[in-house]
């Protein structure tokens, strides 16, 4: 049983450190669109109803351990039960540029060869349905206040953080947030939907004029902010499906 070179990284742990490697055959299964569908009676087909959001994924790796089985897979079926209570990041060699936000969600049931030395078994994750790009990782700061602009290469709204230095409104893409107070800068969660600087809930700091966080569309975006803000930085949180 040969090495492949393949492996993945959970919790910033790689799978390497137990001497596991992987198949990516499993990894490649896209999510599921939410929608429902109505069958009225005298008409032809149905009626689909979206619910603008994708199902989790079950991620599959085929793994094995070639030489050292009855050594390591102990400690490591102990590490992956250990992170079965909630999503981790989950990273892998067959997809370098992306990564998940997954939990573990198998029993790992070996078949066990050459008298307990070698093993494979299938490690199943469940995850969540976007595969986040890590350039979405890349914070980009803006300093003049009107004309900024940052494009979105994906086909699906992403939903930023956004670091504002100082305080008033910040527009994107017509939605207005204001921060009314701020003690050097105020992160606003467009995914959690919450403000904060550290530890500190920022909630009551801000106004927003239409009640939504921004979101950044499919392509370019339009980036202003009123001068009492000093600069502003947007980790975009770009993703797929």
């Amino acid at each position: 049983m040969m090495a492949t070179g393949n492996f993945f990284t959970f919790d910033g742990v790689p799978s390497t450190d137990f001497r596991v490697g992987i198949s990516g055959e499993g990894t490649f299964t896209g999510a599921l669109r939410r929608v429902d569908t109505v069958k009225v009676p005298g008409r032809n087909g149905d009626l689909t109803f979206d619910n603008g959001a994708y199902d989790n994924v079950d991620h599959i790796y085929k793994a094995y351990i070639a030489h050292t089985f009855r050594d390591d897979f102990g400690y490591f079926r102990a590490f992956m039960m250990a992170h079965a209570n909630r999503y981790y990041r989950l990273e892998d060699t067959y997809h370098p540029e992306e990564f998940y936000l997954a939990r573990f969600a198998g029993r790992m049931e070996p078949e066990v060869m050459v008298r307990n030395r070698a093993g494979t078994f299938d490690i199943e994750f469940n995850r969540k349905p976007q595969r986040f790009l890590k350039s979405g990782e890349d914070t980009l700061t803006y300093t003049q206040t009107y004309g900024n602009t940052l494009y979105n290469p994906t086909l699906f709204d992403a939903l930023p953080l956004v670091r504002v230095y100082g305080t008033g409104a910040i527009t994107i893409n017509g939605i207005t947030i204001t921060v009314t107070a701020a003690d050097g800068y105020t992160d606003i969660d467009c995914d959690t939907q919450n403000a904060f600087k550290g530890a500190v809930n920022c909630n009551e700091n801000i106004v927003r004029a239409s009640g939504e966080f921004f979101k950044l569309s499919p392509g370019q975006n339009n980036i202003g902010f009123v001068n009492t803000i000093t600069s502003l930085q947007i980790t975009p949180r770009w993703y797929t499906i």
